[in-house]
This record gives structure tokens, sequence and C-alpha cells, in this order.
């Protein structure tokens, strides 16, 4: 008999305190979705594939998300509970299904705050360097990474401390209360949005509009190099820099009416992200022509040198570090809740499902991914870290929207505070789209999935689907029958 999580059933008492609104939920989203992405995908798809026209890419991988976003929203008002996709699929989909997601999710959030933690240290060490302050850097990369040379050999880094001690700070405030956090966010948010704005306000009065032309440019004969299929191409690169909105569905058992204020908190933050972004790539590509842009790793030091404010520059440097910070404080709360909620129904040790009695939260699990994290962090070159993409989310949007088409079938008659509008037609399109990035990445991403969910499901096979709370519930519900 297929297990699958009742719908509508009461939340079993998790713990968790619900102190979030709408106003926490945008912070938390726009934080763990505007990263440094925006500062370097922007020059790279608009130099290698779209021209000016990046501006329409974005538009378009907005859209593609938006179907998505859409049924994060029903579900979440539907099973308003810790987990997000996880959950959803073992309602919609069976016990398998919700594991896999949740077990691929784990990695993705972990992989990805590693590799942000790395990211932020080394322009700390730009920022510091910049104001005289300067740290051996063997302190600073991994035991792969080749920081000097002397007498002619290779000096090779230590372990990167300042990646390890943000995420054990960003840890102990996540395990301190999610209302500090969120706080904190807010501010780092604020923060970052104030000077990508002096970033866009400061440039404007300096574009070139013959930088706008042509706007679409010619495609050069080869697919997604300019023309149509250049847009559609940097609308899958730039894809990626809306990834960190689905992680503010991990949060519906400590949000106030998540039924009103997760689907307003999801498309809430897409809008504003799409905006800043569409904002950000018009004045970049005003300001340097697209042709310069391409191969330029620092596009946004490029555009400022086109205006007599130098210091935008360290304003720049400080825009991405507050990036990284409320990126790295959404991965890392959302590995834990999906982790939590996996262990909460059994499928990994009980020790993980517990709250704080004071703080109520998964102090256990936040232990566990800040030694795991700090690990990956210390150790690994962020090129080995950056490898695994964000196929796994892409993987949960297209197992969301399933799971909207399955309960509207299965649960037809349940009442919904937030419905999908369209039917059928939001579901399959966002079916579609995020089917159509996946297939564009390449084999090596797919075999890391794919040697990660088996690793997963042998662990399922011995543990979780011994221990699953369903599972002993089922035969327990079959006698009383």
């Amino acid at each position: 008999m297929l297990r699958r999580l009742p719908v509508g059933a009461p939340l079993p008492d998790a713990g968790l305190k619900r102190v979030l609104g709408v106003g926490s939920l945008l912070t938390l989203g726009v934080g763990g979705t505007i990263g440094a992405g925006l500062f370097s995908l922007t020059g790279i798809a608009a130099g290698d594939n779209a021209g000016p026209a990046v501006i329409v890419s974005f538009a378009v991988a907005a859209i593609a998300c938006a179907f998505a976003g859409l049924c994060y929203g029903e579900l979440a008002g539907m099973i308003p509970s810790a987990g997000s996709a996880y959950v959803y699929a073992y309602a919609a989909l069976g016990e398998l299904a919700g594991w896999i997601i949740g077990w691929d999710l784990v990695l993705e959030y972990t992989v990805g705050a590693s590799a942000v933690s790395v990211s932020w240290a080394r322009y700390m060490r730009s920022l510091l360097e910049g104001w005289g302050i300067h740290i051996d850097p063997r302190f600073m990369a991994s035991p792969f990474e080749v920081v000097g040379m002397v007498d002619g050999q290779p000096v090779h880094g230590l372990a990167n401390l300042p990646a390890v001690f943000i995420i054990f700070a960003l840890s102990a405030l996540l395990m301190r209360g999610i209302s500090e956090s969120a706080r904190l966010n807010g501010v780092i948010v604020v923060v970052k949005l104030v000077i990508i704005a002096a970033v866009i306000g400061f440039g404007l009065p300096y574009i070139n509009t013959a930088n706008y032309t042509p706007f679409i440019p010619p495609n050069t004969g080869e697919f997604g190099h300019y023309g149509v299929s250049g847009i559609m191409r940097a609308a899958g690169l730039v894809f990626f820099a809306y990834l960190g909105f689905d992680a503010i569905s991990t949060v519906a058992q400590e949000t106030r009416n998540p039924g009103r204020a997760m689907p307003i908190g999801l498309m809430g933050t897409l809008a504003i992200c799409t905006l800043v972004y569409i904002s950000f790539s018009f004045v970049l590509t005003g300001l340097v022509n697209y042709r310069d842009l391409a191969g330029d790793a620092a596009p946004v030091a490029t555009a400022i040198d086109q205006t007599p404010f130098v210091w935008l520059k360290a304003a720049v440097k400080v825009g991405v570090i507050c990036g990284f910070l409320s990126v790295m404080l959404l991965m890392l709360l959302g590995q834990s809740r999906v982790f939590f909620a996996m262990a909460r129904d059994g499928l990994l040790p009980p020790m993980f499902g517990r709250t704080h009695k004071r703080w109520g939260t998964p102090v256990a699990c936040h232990l566990f991914f800040m030694v795991v994290t700090g690990i990956m962090a210390a150790f690994l070159p962020i090129t080995q870290l950056a490898n695994m993409t964000s196929i796994g989310t892409l993987l949960a949007f297209v197992i969301v929207c399933v799971g909207v088409m399955v309960l509207r079938v299965r649960e037809a008659d349940r009442p919904r505070v937030f419905r999908v509008p369209g039917g059928m037609v939001v579901p399959i399109a966002g079916i579609i789209s995020c089917l159509v990035v996946m297939v564009s990445l390449d084999g090596l991403t797919w075999l890391r999935l794919v040697v990660w969910l088996a690793i997963g499901l042998v662990i399922y096979g011995l543990y979780g689907m011994r221990h699953s709370r369903l599972g002993r519930d089922m035969p327990a519900m079959h006698d009383r029958a």
C-alpha cells in the first residue's frame, strides 16, 4: 500500500514557533534570492548570449519561476508544514518520492551554503586588504589550492577559516531563534538593496543609449549566441539567479496564517527580485557595450569605471558580502527544516526531529549541518563545491507542479486558501519550463545527482523505510478497521 501523508490532517506539534509574517517572508526570500549572481551572471549572459536583450531573458526566467511559485503557494496553504517540496511530494506522490526530493534538497542546500561561504571569505579578504588588513592566505584557502610560491615550491592552503567562522556564526544565530535570524536578515537585505539602488541611481545619468543598439544582436549562426536563441540560452543561465525563493516554503510551520502569507511571500519575492534584476541589467548594459562584457569576470566594476564614483566599487563589495550572508542564512535555514521534517516523519533518527524547549528551533539539525557544511567549506575548493548545480531545485519545482495536479484530482473538494488560477495550465507550464532547463544541463551534473540519490535510496532502505512513522501507523489503522 502506498504510504502518503494525509492532506488536511492536524499537524503534529513540532515545537516550532509561529512568529513569521509577510514582511519576514519577503525579507527572507529577497535575501536568499538576490546574491552575488546579480553582480556576475548579468554580465556573462549579456556578453555571451543575449546582448542588451538580457533584460528580456530575466523576464522569461521570472515567468518560468512564477509557474512553480504559484504551485508552491497552493500547496503551502494546504499543507503548512516545515519541509517544503519534501512534504508536498510525500502527500501527493508517496513516501519514496518525498524521500528522494528531501534527500536531494538537503544536498543542494548544504553544498550551496559551503560554496557561498567560500566566496564570502574571498570577498571579505579583498575588502580587508583594501583597508590595509592582511590575513595569512593559507588560512583562507583549502589544502587543494595554491596560495603562493616559496623557493620555487607551491604553498598550499591549510583551511578556509573565515568560511568556517561565518557558517558557525550563522548557525548559532539560527539555533537561537527564527525571529532573531529574520530581524538580522531584514537589516542585511536593506543594506544590500540600498547599495544596488545606488549603483542603479548613480549609473543612470551616464548611460550611453547607443549601447542598446541593436537591442537583440543578430545571431552569429551558433545556437545561443545572440538572436532569439541567445535570449533563451541567457534565460536558462539567469534562471539560477531566482532559485532562492523556493526556500521560503520551508518555514511554513513557523509562519502566522501560512495560507495567506505564503503565496504573498513567494510571489512578492519573485516580483521584487525581477524588478531589481531587470533594472540592474538595464543600467549595466547601458553603461558598457555588451561586446565588452563578454568574458568579463567583474562586469560591475567595468560599469562603475564609466562613472566618476570610484567609491561605488567598495560599496559593491559590501553589497556582495551582504548578499552572501543572506543567501547562506536561508540555505542553512532551509536544509535544517527539511532534515527536521524528515526526522519527524521517522525517516531519519529522532534526535533530528526535536526542538529546543526554550528557543523552539531544531538545534540538533543545525549542529549537524554546522559541522558538515563547515568541514566542506574549510577543506574543499569552490570549484568542487560549485559543481553541484541547482538541478535538484529544478527537480523539486517539477514535483511540486505535479503534486498540484495530483491533489486537484484526488482532493478536488478540499478547500484551498489559495488556488492556482487557470486550472492545469500553470502546473503543466511549470513542468515543461523546468524540464527544458534541466535537459540543458551537462551530463556530469546528472551523474552526480544520480549517485547522490542512489546513496539516499540505500539509507532509505536500511533505515527510513523501516522506521517510518506512517509505516508504523498504517498497520495499526488497518487492524482497527
